[in-house]
């Protein structure tokens, strides 16, 4: 039972320290680690080095602190920004077009940034003026943009991406590679859900059409920001080469396995990060301090991602090398008999209330490979299981009263958060809940 304690531990330490003693994720999960590593006994120094060093050493690790970088740098360039205008030149003359816009601007962002705190300040500051000025209430404007806070994290390269890629059980599961183009395609589909959540909303509250001096014309947002879709685009390239027909193309030309002579987790930052430069050449900092200054604004970013990514995998090494798997073993043997919805059902209930009081990382780290474990035992395939655990974990932005991003936008809005309570439950937080059950129970396309 000691690697079981030390699951123990590692959970309690990381609610404590994150939630009462109000410390960020990255030091909760670090001191989560020590406090894992102390069941090695007299080993606990050998063995919570070398989990560290195997941490720093992890693609994933590269992977994360990469994409930080990588986000910065797309949002400097006004990437979204010019997603949004060509958003609004089609959608805005449409009955609720400013809504439909925060929505798929949303989603659009939430795919560089992941942060739900950042999507409701960005989109917010942005579409609240607009919504507002298509006769739309300051409280269904927060409304919107905190319901779509959270599927920034569902999108791949997220934090919880990562994360979850660290968990003990997850990881002798599955792989990065594996998962790219089915999250993709789950946060697709929750950006489609959520544009009929806005339908909905805008038929029962009477949202009107975007002020006309808000909407330019379609040609122009196209000529002006056609180039930022390059970037979104060269995402494709690495993916390609790695999967599908394209990659056996990929492997008749070079003689190997694309797979392996491209690491995709390696290659997908850089080609995002050179398309950007060229794109966005004209706004990049001239001068070698105008750099410094960027590259210190993003630092304290990457010192809680870094940090974050290393203790998980530190901690997963711990779990395992106390023999975590062997111990569990009998537990997963006794809870195949119960049925995968009811399975389901339970590990998702319990996923929503952990994260009304914490993030979406912390969710993860908490519950993440339990719940992973839980799911896998009933029957449910891992891909299904990783995937509906985040979307569930993802609710951040609409599990009040602990939820972030709510609070930004009721700001943004200046409007009571208390009297969004209820609508977010209704509207996004139920449809969240039933969207994880939709992917687990595979009652939705998504290729593997």
């Amino acid at each position: 039972m000691n690697a079981i304690l030390a699951l123990v531990a590692f959970i309690a330490v990381i609610v404590v320290w994150n939630v009462l003693l109000k410390r960020n994720i990255a030091e909760s999960m670090f001191v989560g680690f020590l406090a894992c590593a102390a069941f090695a006994g007299t080993d606990a120094f050998t063995v919570g080095w070398k989990s560290l060093v195997d941490g720093l050493k992890s693609e994933v690790t590269f992977a994360a602190l990469a994409f930080v970088f990588v986000s910065e740098l797309l949002m400097s360039i006004g990437l979204i920004g010019r997603l949004i205008d060509i958003l609004s030149s089609m959608l805005g003359r449409r009955r609720g077009g400013a809504m439909y816009a925060a929505t798929v601007g949303s989603g659009a962002f939430g795919a560089v940034a992941h942060n739900g705190a950042a999507i409701a300040a960005t989109i917010g500051s942005i579409a609240i003026p607009w919504m507002k000025r298509s006769k739309t209430d300051g409280e269904t404007a927060a409304l919107v943009i905190s319901g779509n806070a959270g599927v920034g994290a569902i999108f791949p390269f997220s934090g919880a991406f990562f994360l979850m890629l660290a968990a003990p059980t997850v990881a002798p599961a599955l792989t990065a590679d594996q998962m790219i183009v089915p999250m993709f395609v789950v946060a697709s589909w929750t950006v489609v859900m959520r544009l009929a959540i806005a339908y909905v909303i805008v038929m029962r509250r009477g949202v009107g059409r975007m002020a006309p001096g808000d909407v330019k014309p379609l040609g122009s947002t196209v000529r002006a920001g056609w180039p930022s879709l390059l970037v979104l685009l060269a995402v494709a390239i690495p993916i390609l080469a790695t999967a599908g027909p394209t990659a056996d193309w990929v492997v008749r030309r070079i003689g190997e396995d694309a797979a392996d002579a491209i690491p995709v987790l390696f290659w997908l930052p850089i080609f995002m990060l050179v398309v950007g430069m060229i794109v966005g050449y004209r706004r990049l900092p001239r001068r070698a301090g105008d750099w410094w200054t960027m590259i210190g604004a993003i630092s304290p970013k990457f010192a809680i991602v870094g940090l974050t990514m290393i203790s998980a995998f530190a901690a997963s090494n711990v779990l395992s090398a106390l023999g975590l798997g062997e111990e569990l073993a009998p537990f997963i043997e006794n809870m195949r008999g119960v049925p995968a919805l009811v399975m389901v059902v339970i590990v998702g209930l319990v996923i929503l209330l952990v994260s009304g009081p914490l993030s979406t990382t912390a969710t993860l780290a908490a519950v993440g490979s339990v719940a992973f474990l839980a799911l896998t035992s009933a029957g449910i395939t891992p891909h299904l299981a990783y995937a509906a655990i985040i979307v569930w974990a993802s609710a951040e932005g609409c599990s009040p009263p602990g939820a972030p991003p709510l609070y930004v936008a009721a700001g943004i809005a200046n409007c009571d958060p208390v009297k969004i309570f209820k609508p977010v439950i209704g509207y996004y937080l139920v449809p969240s809940f039933l969207a994880g059950i939709g992917v687990a129970m595979s009652l939705v396309w998504i290729p593997f």
